[in-house]
């Protein structure tokens, strides 16, 4: 129980954190943004509110100005389902690629985050 309680705690501090500490978002013309709009709304993010490795991505997405759909996968069983269901695991942050008519799934927040610079980075 106290172990819950203090990693409860710790995890509101990081999300504490975050908010103070935020990134400034990249800066691009309305063109790239629209772009990278347009390519994100084939993303989506499986997270944990609390979770370092989810605020971490989090904030790469902040940085890089890439809006995306999160998926609250620790307390919506739905969301938690379709990460199962779909990724095989309940592992989070897990990053959902639809592109192609495939379904991709991504695990580990540095590999989620070299996909996002790859892919968003370079647009201006």
């Amino acid at each position: 129980m106290l172990v819950k309680a203090l990693r409860a705690g710790l995890g509101q501090l990081i999300v504490l954190g975050d908010a103070v500490s935020r990134p400034r978002p990249q800066r691009r013309s309305a063109q790239g943004q629209a772009a990278v709009e347009k390519e994100a709304a084939r993303l989506s993010l499986y997270q944990f509110h609390a979770c370092p490795f989810c605020v971490k991505t989090r904030r790469a997405l902040h940085r890089l100005n890439v809006p995306m759909t999160l998926h609250d996968a620790k307390d919506d069983p739905v969301q938690r389902e379709h990460l199962l269901a779909g990724g095989g695991k309940i592992k989070v942050p897990c990053l959902h690629i639809q592109e192609e008519g495939q379904s991709r799934w991504l695990y580990d927040s540095n590999a989620i985050i070299a996909y996002l610079e790859q892919r968003f980075a370079g647009i201006v």
